[in-house]
């Protein structure tokens, strides 16, 4: 018999919500309105849920004590800029928050945020755009924080132009996502690292709760604000936790085994390797409930798992993620990477991977 999580997943469900999350900005230090989302749906169905002094979310889900605590990681925030400085012409210079390269935003639309007063949009563009002003320029400028500016949809001539209207050195610059689905099951937008994740980790509790499933031990969940910048799981976690599982996006590309259609185990990154007894068990759970499980090594990538490890928490840690195209860009997933994603986490949360005795095959759900 195939094992899986008992907890009904809705795979609609968890779609709708990604792209509700996708739509809020919230890159890293910015994410209030993203944490107010989680809290929202957290209370809808009475997950107690609790902040930490950086602005992380924690929340438990209680067991049965046969088991010691877990915690499950995802970051909310994501990319982004600030405003660097307020150009005699009226456009904005700005200085990036998280990694990226310059010709990634292009003509990204974006919302500039004011200490005071409502968001301004504007379009994110090289400082020489136009091939009718500029020609052979347009393509051999370098793509730097010197070369790219915000065109703010507003009728500003100056740098006194853009201060009458609140705006300042400093102000956070979101960058839209603008999310859609495919009728082909695919998701794209930019951030999908790391709300997809987010979505799964909130759609797994909900459906867990709503399914009156206890876990056989504590189940910690921690959204960090600060995965982007590098410390977000560096404080603020659950004390007693016996180990953590990371939720983060897989890159795909070439020389990857990821792919938008299953879920990866990221194995080593620049930080070095993952623990290899954990690897292992999350391998041998998505053959257990038939997920396709790509194990994949990523040499340019780091994630919260590296900044606990270096702030001294001690406990085993592992990665596991829906495979991503093009990160850090116009990035895109499938609904099979989301779906196999969810289920390996619901299945772990459940404790399948402890006891294989336990649990169905769950024809209802994802």
């Amino acid at each position: 018999m195939r094992l899986g999580p008992r907890a009904p997943l809705d795979l609609e469900r968890l779609e709708a919500t990604l792209l509700e999350l996708l739509a809020i900005p919230s890159p890293s230090g910015f994410t209030e309105a993203a944490v107010r989302y989680l809290e929202g749906r957290l209370d809808a169905v009475g997950i107690a849920h609790e902040r930490t002094r950086k602005g992380a979310l924690r929340w438990t889900l209680p067991g049965r004590g046969d088991r010691e605590p877990v915690l499950i990681s995802a970051h909310v925030d994501t990319l982004g800029a600030v405003v660097k400085q307020v150009k005699a012409s009226g456009r904005l210079q700005l200085r990036q928050i998280g990694s990226y390269a310059w010709s990634s935003i292009e003509g990204a639309e974006v919302t500039v945020h004011p200490e005071v007063g409502a968001p301004i949009s504007g379009t994110a563009l090289p400082v020489r755009a136009s091939t009718h002003v500029h020609a052979d320029e347009v393509d051999r400028q370098k793509r730097s924080d010197d070369s790219v500016e915000v065109r703010l949809d507003a009728a500003v001539r100056s740098d006194e132009d853009v201060r009458a209207l609140g705006l300042e050195v400093g102000d956070v610059v979101a960058i839209a996502s603008r999310p859609t689905r495919t009728a082909s099951g695919f998701v794209k937008g930019r951030h999908l690292d790391n709300k997809a994740c987010v979505a799964v980790a909130l759609e797994v509790c909900e459906a867990m709760v709503r399914g009156g499933v206890e876990p056989p031990g504590d189940v910690h969940v921690f959204v960090s604000s600060h995965e982007e910048v590098g410390h977000g799981a560096a404080a603020g976690l659950p004390d007693g936790v016996a180990e953590l599982l990371v939720l983060d996006m897989a890159p795909v590309g070439e020389g990857q085994r990821s792919s938008e259609h299953c879920v990866s185990l990221c194995v080593h990154d620049r930080a070095g390797l993952y623990d290899v007894p954990m690897g292992r068990r999350l391998r041998m759970l998505a053959r257990r409930i038939g997920v396709d499980l790509r194990a994949d090594v990523y040499p340019h990538y780091a994630s919260d798992a590296a900044a606990a490890w270096r702030a001294g928490h001690d406990l085993p840690a592992a990665l596991i993620g829906p495979g991503i195209d093009a990160s850090h860009a116009h990035e895109r997933t499938h609904r099979d990477a989301l779906a196999a994603t969810a289920r390996l986490v619901a299945a772990y949360a459940e404790g399948v991977d402890r006891d294989a005795d336990t649990g169905s095959s769950n024809p209802g759900g994802v």
